[in-house]
């Protein structure tokens, strides 16, 4: 039983990740229709800004506290991110109000490609550590109650209550306050919502640096775990499948889309890895979302939508 709740307690963690990165993807749809194929980048470009900007402000001005330069760096990519937010809504989606929902999701792959080449241009190619301080050293829990006890990575803890909570934040952000219910009015029609005087440039401006700041905190601890390199950007494929899953529109389905995801993946590549040659981690997300898809094609959580002619 020991090994068991030590595989799932770090599936739980890992599919907690994977919710904060869905959850960029879910904000953008719920407001504008589209699915954000820029999600990766933004959070590429997050993770470098806040990478470069804490090894550059102790340089520019002379001082060395790593406490202070993170926070600076964090601060000055935030700023960065509403900023790229703003030139979004400016130069792309404004462009495109009441488009084709296939129009907008081009456009988001044009977004991303330019996000790619302007990090690379403004902050360099090569690999570079983000040290916010979050513990690498593993702990032991439950040595009395288990053998050997469960061994648990605090790095994984601490990403993943990070994670928690600011998923916790943003479905109260959503249900309770009156610009997350314009955002969801503007989701459904955005024609019908600037009918009543909700300002669509706005809510779009918001929404994208509310995912900007998704992906900022995404990158921070990506970024910590592995590097932040052009690489990162593919992490954001691993929260496709938790989307669908979840649900499109679902932001309790991107929380409870990644934890299924997490904890399949990693039991399945302990208990059955073996027996197919491993690699299971890779795909199990996807095979699962094609089964799903088959009995409930708009996910566990998502609305289902009826066209009537």
């Amino acid at each position: 039983m020991g090994p068991f709740i030590e595989v799932v307690l770090g599936g739980l963690m890992t599919g907690m990740l994977y919710s904060l990165i869905a959850l960029g993807f879910v904000l953008i749809f719920k407001a504008s229709g589209v699915f954000n194929f820029a999600q990766g980048a933004m959070m590429l470009l997050a993770a470098l800004a806040m990478a470069r900007f804490a090894e550059w402000f102790p340089h520019w001005l002379s001082f060395d506290n790593k406490l202070l330069a993170n926070v600076m760096a964090f601060a000055a990519a935030l700023v960065m991110m509403v900023i790229v937010a703003w030139l979004v809504e400016r130069l792309v989606l404004s462009k495109l109000v009441n488009q084709e929902g296939i129009t907008l999701l081009m456009a988001t792959l044009g977004v991303a490609y330019f996000m790619d080449g302007a990090g690379q241009t403004l902050f360099g190619s090569d690999i570079y550590k983000i040290d916010v301080g979050l513990p690498k050293d593993p702990i032991f829990l439950f040595e009395n109650t288990f053998q050997g006890g469960i061994l648990v990575n605090k790095e994984d803890l601490y990403a993943a209550a990070i994670a928690a909570a600011l998923v916790a934040l943003l479905s109260l952000f959503f249900q309770k306050t009156s610009t997350g219910r314009a955002l969801r009015a503007v989701a459904d029609d955005h024609q019908a919502a600037q009918s009543i005087g909700i300002p669509l440039n706005r809510i779009w401006v918001i929404v994208w640096s509310v995912a900007g700041f998704v992906a900022l905190v995404a990158g921070v601890i990506w970024g910590s775990k592995l590097g932040v390199q052009f690489s990162l950007s593919l992490v954001a494929l691993k929260a496709l499948p938790v989307v669908i899953l979840g649900g499109l529109t679902s932001v309790p389905g991107a929380i409870i889309g990644g934890l299924i995801i997490g904890v399949g993946e990693k039991l399945s590549e302990v208990y059955f890895g073996s027996m197919i040659g491993g690699g299971i981690e890779i795909w199990f997300g996807y095979v699962l979302v094609l089964f799903v898809l088959l009995v409930r094609p708009q996910g566990l959580f998502g609305e289902k939508i009826i066209d009537r002619v």
